[in-house]
């Protein structure tokens, strides 16, 4: 019977993992006419955000904590996997009127 409880166990690992793992998400932050749409994004650890470029300038994402820093180019799509908890406020560095806000929970 020990490797009955053995398998359970493992099986409930897995099941547990597979859990969290469909519980991420993908995110997706359009730029256009020189904006983020969403401004404000709620999400969790684990969540990834996906920024599409479609001004015909180049933007950044940048985390005014240093967490990221997202060039995109025009026609450019990048995605940042979130790993942290907390607040984090982003901009443009060319277009410094260009904000966002993440609220990332556990």
């Amino acid at each position: 019977m020990r490797g009955g409880t053995a398998g359970r166990r493992l099986g409930a690992l897995l099941l547990a993992l597979a859990a969290e793992s469909a519980r991420a998400e993908v995110i997706q932050v359009r730029i256009e006419n020189i904006d983020y749409a969403p401004v404000k994004i709620a999400a969790h650890v684990g969540d990834t955000i996906e920024w599409v470029n479609a001004d015909i300038v180049a933007h950044t994402a940048t985390a005014s904590g240093g967490a990221f820093d997202v060039v995109l180019e025009p026609n450019v799509t990048k995605r940042v996997m979130l790993t942290t908890a907390g607040t984090v406020d982003y901009y443009c560095k060319f277009h410094p009127n260009m904000t966002g806000q993440i609220v990332v929970a556990k």
